[in-house]
């Protein structure tokens, strides 16, 4: 008597929630499916879900601890009992599914994670043991249950899985290129190095340039977004990481070869400006950042490179950079070059320079008679020819309305004769494609003398050019005449 007391006591007031309960009306449905031939409890009661509700309504409460009925908010068993309804509910019929199966597996111990309520509607994540009292196996009246209450525990779990989705979704559907990467490998390559007494980390990569692609092949790439795949069109990440060479060109040494100085330096944040190809073959132009994740310090183990996308900026700077060079219309030099470039010359000592001046006759005829457009075409075309036949280190440069200049430093001039040549005849050519507006100039040439200066042989390269202009007028205005005496 005393034992039992002890017992139920024990019972009582065990600091877990337990349960006594009759499953022998389990045991009942699962002798008749066994004899209808069901085989994979499972995937039957999957099937159905209204098995299982038969299953759960054929097991009996027969008694709960205090603690059971401190967890859920119960006055007494029978006020518990009453209301299994609300305790277990919503996805229970699913979870229930698994502890049946271990106890028709053969199983005299089950475990589970489910989810129940508290009579007041609090959710409470349980971890369910269940166990058949010895003696009754045969009949399985007598199951002993535990639910231990890990909502604690769940919750943090959730938390945590919650901010690790979060970072993902942060890594993956960021806009900017990342690349994590594991850098232990070169640390350890760096100290070893540091170690043999280098000091100057530059000149040691000069005369080893090796250690720089060891170091490169150290590199293990632990992941990637999508935006670096977007960036680079590359179909997927195995192709993008089997095809690294074809995104970091040819300069891909010298590019990391500086980011192992500045970590050798010690500074695990840095960035520069690269350029790099996407597997299209086109290019771009990107802001490198290189940060070794905190905690990380170390052991370089997590680091985190980012590649924003400038391409656009570089493109609008090349853009703006040469129409501060150059003339939008004839694709030529502007004035603004065309003046530093004689400053340059007249600074250095090389020795002649030829200049020729060239001014495009009719052209204020061809806007008074057939608008400004029409001068417009005749301008670009003029441009069309000079930039066909000028080339480095010779530069041509629009300088007025239709004035034009070629400066040729180191030139003397027989190379004088063979440019001017080659413009007439590729004005003929183009007269050609446009004979209702034949291009026709005028032009004056000059070779600096010994100790002359830029702005003199400019001055005489004008001068012979606007007598040229004035015999061409002067011819035009001898041919009108002719044509109205002819008349």
């Amino acid at each position: 008597m005393n034992s039992a007391i002890h017992e139920e006591q024990v019972f009582d007031l065990a600091p877990v929630a337990m349960w006594i309960e009759d499953f022998s009306g389990v045991k009942a449905f699962f002798d008749k499916w066994r004899a209808e031939g069901v085989q994979d409890l499972r995937a039957y009661l999957k099937e159905d879900l209204s098995r299982v509700a038969d299953c759960s309504s054929a097991i009996r409460v027969l008694q709960v601890n205090r603690r059971t009925l401190e967890l859920f908010e119960a006055r007494d068993q029978d006020h518990l009992v009453s209301n299994l309804d609300s305790v277990f509910r919503d996805d229970m019929l699913t979870t229930h599914i698994e502890e049946l199966a271990q106890l028709w597996d053969g199983a005299r111990e089950f475990s589970s994670n489910a989810v129940n309520y508290t009579l007041s509607g609090r959710r409470l994540d349980i971890q369910l043991r269940g166990s058949v009292l010895p003696g009754h196996e045969e009949t399985m009246d007598r199951l002993l249950l535990t639910t231990e209450d890990v909502t604690a525990r769940e919750e943090a779990r959730r938390r945590a899985e919650e901010q690790r989705r979060y970072a993902e979704g942060i890594f993956e559907h960021s806009p900017v290129s990342l690349w994590v990467e594991d850098f232990s490998a070169i640390k350890t390559l760096l100290e070893e190095i540091r170690e043999r007494g280098i000091t100057d980390f530059r000149v040691f990569t000069d005369v080893h340039p090796e250690f720089v692609r060891q170091c490169m092949s150290e590199v293990r790439v632990i992941g990637v977004n999508n935006a670096t795949l977007e960036l680079f069109r590359a179909p997927d990440r195995k192709t993008l990481l089997q095809r690294q060479q074809e995104i970091f060109g040819d300069n891909t040494e010298q590019h990391f070869r500086e980011q192992l100085i500045e970590l050798w330096n010690g500074n695990l944040l840095h960035g520069r400006e690269v350029v790099n190809y996407a597997l299209d073959g086109t290019e771009r132009h990107v802001l490198l950042q290189f940060s070794v994740f905190p905690g990380h310090e170390d052991d370089w183990s997590l680091v985190q490179v980012s590649l924003t996308d400038i391409t656009a900026r570089k493109k609008a700077e090349a853009y703006l950079e040469y129409l501060g060079k150059h003339d939008v219309l004839t694709k030529l030099h502007n004035r603004a070059f065309y003046t530093d470039e004689l400053n340059r010359l007249e600074r250095k000592p090389l020795r002649p320079v030829a200049a020729i001046l060239i001014d495009l006759n009719g052209l204020k005829e061809t806007n008074d008679s057939l608008g400004h457009e029409a001068g417009d075409n005749m301008l670009r075309r003029l441009g069309e020819v000079l930039n066909e036949a000028v080339s480095q280190p010779n530069c041509a440069a629009r300088i007025g309305g239709d004035e034009f200049a070629i400066l040729m430093p180191g030139s003397g001039w027989l190379e004088v004769a063979v440019m001017v040549e080659n413009i007439q005849k590729l004005r003929k050519i183009n007269n050609q494609f446009y004979s209702d507006a034949p291009l026709e100039i005028a032009l004056g040439a000059a070779v600096s003398e010994a100790g002359e200066n830029m702005e003199s042989v400019i001055r005489r390269a004008d001068s012979l050019m606007y007598a040229e202009k004035r015999e061409y007028y002067s011819a035009k205005r001898k041919e009108a005449a002719r044509n109205v005496n002819a008349a």
